[in-house]
C-alpha cells in the first residue's frame, strides 16, 4: 500500500520544474507544505515517518520531446553490464540510455530503472545527469528496502558532487535509512546536521518534521 501511495508522489513530483537554483516562490511553498502535512498525518497513524517512499521531487527539466524513440537495440545495449563506452561520449546515446531509465522509473519497473542508471555512471560522464542518477539509484534501492546499496549510492552523489543541489536531500536520505534500520540516535544527528547545514533548503524542513515526530 505504501508503495503505491510512494508512487502517487513520485507521479506528482516527477512533472514539477525544478531548477540547479532552486528558487522557490510562493506556488512551490504551498506545494512542500502540503507534502509536510502529508508526511505528519502518515507518522501519527503509523508511528512512524515513512518519507523517503514518496517524497521524489522532479530533479531537472527533462524534456526530450524532439529525441528520436528509444530502440529496442539500446535498452539491450544498456542492461548489458559487459559493454562499457567510456571515453566514447556518445551524447546520442547517453540521452537515450537516460531517457530509458526515467521511462521505467515512471512505470515503477525499478530493476530496470536500477540497471539502466548503473550501466549510465558506469559508462557515461555527464554533469548534469550523472549526479542525478547516483541520486535515483539511492532512491530505487531505499524503495527496495535495500539499505546498505541505498546508502552507498547517497554516498557517492556526496563525495563525488559536493556542490550538487540535491546534497541536502541525499543527506537527510540517509537519516531515513538509519529511521528505517531502528537507529533513532543516528538519524536524530543526521536530521540536525541537514537542520543546521542547510537551514534554506526543503531537505531540511522535512527533516524537522522528522524530528519533531521523534519526540
Amino acid at each position: 500500500m505504501l508503495k503505491k501511495i510512494s508512487f502517487l508522489f513520485f507521479l506528482l513530483f516527477l512533472h514539477i520544474d525544478t531548477t540547479a537554483n532552486e528558487s522557490q516562490d510562493a506556488k512551490t511553498d504551498i506545494l512542500f507544505l502540503k507534502i509536510q502535512e502529508l508526511e505528519a498525518e502518515v507518522a501519527n497513524l503509523r508511528n512512524q515517518i515513512e518519507s523517503q517512499n514518496y517524497l521524489i521531487e522532479k530533479l531537472i527539466e527533462e524534456s526530450l520531446d524532439n529525441s528520436e524513440d528509444i530502440n529496442d537495440q539500446t535498452e539491450i545495449l544498456a542492461l548489458n553490464a559487459d559493454l562499457r563506452f567510456r571515453g566514447i561520449e556518445d551524447p546520442k546515446s547517453k540521452e537515450q540510455v537516460y531517457k530509458a531509465a526515467t521511462t521505467a522509473l515512471e512505470k515503477q519497473e525499478f530493476e530496470k530503472a536500477l540497471n539502466l542508471f548503473k550501466y549510465f555512471v558506469e559508462s557515461f560522464n555527464d554533469d548534469e545527469k550523472t549526479p542525478l542518477a547516483y541520486f535515483w539509484l539511492g532512491e530505487i534501492s531505499l524503495i527496495n528496502n535495500d539499505y546498505d546499496e541505498s546508502e552507498n549510492y547517497y554516498m557517492d552523489l556526496i563525495s563525488l558532487y559536493p556542490n550538487h543541489y540535491r546534497i541536502p536531500l541525499a543527506h537527510k536520505k540517509i537519516g531515513d535509512i538509519y529511521l528505517k534500520n531502528d537507529d533513532q540516535k543516528a538519524a536524530k544527528v543526521k536530521y540536525n546536521f541537514v537542520v543546521r547545514e542547510y537551514p534554506n533548503n526543503t531537505a531540511s524542513s522535512l527533516a524537522l518534521q522528522l524530528l519533531k515526530n521523534m519526540e
